[in-house]
């Protein structure tokens, strides 16, 4: 039953172009790279990223266990080839000729902790793995996955536009966790299947910054205010509800391998012609007064193909977007102040 789940999931992934679907044998070379692939997030994404059909080179990167957790993930079926690298003299080798780099480098969250608490450990990462990857990989698509998502995103901005190899388009804040939170909670509430459910969320990755737009759900449900805002606030709050639960020992790793995969997927539809491919995403934006904003994205060739705008709100949606606004400039401004002093 899950072999015959995960195969149909991944069928959805193969790429469609000019009507016609590629074979593994046929679909364009595809080397995709998992900088932190040793830790929570990066075992499970190495696993989700090496059932996809569309990679044929799988890079696993980490300081530390990536032979153990390559050799394991080799074994796999699956089209890709798999080849773990450990420590900072074989990142050059993880990177090279990488058409998407994916990072869940960095420490996990745990109780108490904030996002911005992770700052001053991942910051410092980001950045190390930005500047090689501007060496060694300069039009790769990255997708950043390591928190805190609002500051990384610009961190990682400030150090393409150093080496000189910055383009907006190629760099990605995955917040698809958020996504597919908003549409597993919402279905529950509006008794609609999961599967054909879809919520737009915009703003940001961290608490409030998260505005899903349950104005915009397909399919309608006619649910109460006092359900939409616990809805809301319940989205917001998903990775601590996850820490919590698991009582110190992890943070949401699994549904965000999952996540992950969901949009390296989408990315590499994207590189691979197929249109009209539309996933939320934090980017460099114009939809707003700052710089970076979440927001749905049409995919492509070159990454971003286009920033979608946010749509009709409703009064609560708008109330929640003012709020938002100077968390998130704070957010980023954090990150580009690092990324210009450090």
């Amino acid at each position: 039953m899950l072999r015959s789940t995960i195969q149909a999931s991944l069928k959805q992934g193969r790429a469609q172009l000019n009507g016609r679907s590629f074979s593994s044998g046929s679909a364009p070379h595809r080397k995709v790279a998992v900088l932190g692939a040793a830790g929570g997030i990066g075992q499970p994404l190495s696993l989700l990223m090496k059932l996809n059909p569309l990679v044929s080179q799988l890079s696993l990167y980490d300081i530390a266990g990536t032979p153990g957790v390559a050799a394991d993930v080799s074994h796999i079926n699956t089209r890709s080839e798999v080849t773990g690298y450990v420590g900072e003299d074989q990142l050059g080798k993880a990177l090279e000729g990488c058409d998407i780099v994916i990072i869940p480098a960095g420490v996990p969250r745990k109780p108490g902790m904030t996002r911005d608490d992770l700052f001053n450990i991942n910051a410092g990462i980001v950045k190390g793995l930005c500047t090689a990857i501007a060496k060694y990989c300069p039009h790769a698509l990255v997708n950043m996955i390591s928190n805190p998502v609002n500051s990384t995103v610009p961190i990682a901005s400030e150090v393409f536009k150093k080496a000189g190899t910055y383009d907006e388009k190629r760099l990605f804040g995955v917040t698809t966790l958020d996504v597919v939170r908003a549409k597993t909670f919402y279905a529950g509430k509006a008794n609609a299947n999961v599967s054909e459910v879809n919520v737009p969320v915009v703003g940001g990755h961290a608490g409030i910054t998260i505005l899903p737009l349950f104005s915009q759900a397909t399919p309608s449900a006619n649910l109460s205010d006092e359900v939409l805002t616990a809805l809301t606030k319940r989205t917001q709050d998903g990775g601590t509800e996850v820490v919590e639960a698991k009582a110190g020992k992890g943070s949401a790793t699994l549904s965000m391998a999952y996540a992950g995969a969901l949009f390296a997927d989408a990315c590499l539809k994207g590189l691979n012609g197929v249109p009209d491919v539309v996933e939320c995403s934090f980017v460099q934006s114009s939809i707003t007064e700052l710089p970076f904003f979440a927001s749905k994205v049409r995919l492509g060739k070159n990454g971003v193909e286009e920033v979608l705008g946010l749509g009709a709100l409703s009064d609560y949606e708008k109330q929640g977007l003012e709020a938002l606004l100077p968390e998130l400039k704070s957010s980023i401004e954090k990150g580009i102040k690092f990324a210009n002093q450090s």
